[in-house]
């Protein structure tokens, strides 16, 4: 497995070890000693599995308290998946990380707490697990505007695709009046 800086050091994109022939695939996507070794000392609490068609945008979302740290990937499909700095006193604050996760590249990325999340599905259906660090806290919950041209996020937006988002998400917050850490 290996654990790779992104452009904002504390997201880590891991490309675990794939092991396949003609019967299928193999992949360890948690290991506690290999993540403590690469000095992410996780523990988790919480698995979801989220299951989404072609151009549903979910996101950017974070809790003020009970913050989460998220490792994420894909077991079907493809999206692009983006982590936002909401740490004020980080250097990379209002920054993003954009990736895309498949379940052809077999990427994961490490989101920690601190940082809005989200993702757009690009295939024609998307399977998402997520592991997280701390239980969903719902009246906690914050989504930041996922179009703030304030986050210069490139989406890949899917030509003649409508995008489809949560009234949650369509009412999200500008970086600019967020609530930040």
């Amino acid at each position: 497995m290996k654990i790779i800086d992104s452009k904002i050091p504390d997201v880590k994109i891991i490309e675990p070890a794939v092991f396949g022939d003609e019967r299928g695939f193999f992949i360890e996507t948690w290991n506690q000693q290999t993540f403590t070794d690469a000095g992410l000392d996780i523990e988790f609490v919480q698995d979801n599995h989220s299951r989404s068609g072609q151009g549903i945008l979910r996101g950017l979302h974070y809790q003020m308290e009970q913050t989460q740290g998220k490792l994420v990937h894909v077991i079907t499909g493809k999206v692009y998946d983006v982590a936002v700095d909401m740490r004020k006193s980080s250097d990379t604050f209002g920054q993003s990380v954009g990736i895309e996760l498949s379940d052809q590249n077999h990427r994961m990325l490490w989101v920690p707490p601190g940082f809005a999340h989200g993702f757009y599905v690009m295939s024609e259906m998307a399977d998402f697990v997520y592991k997280c660090t701390d239980l969903y806290a719902p009246q906690h919950e914050r989504s930041l505007l996922w179009n703030d041209p304030a986050l210069k996020i490139e989406w890949p937006l899917l030509d003649g695709v409508k995008t489809q988002l949560s009234t949650k998400d369509i009412a999200g917050t500008p970086l600019a009046s967020a609530d930040t850490f």
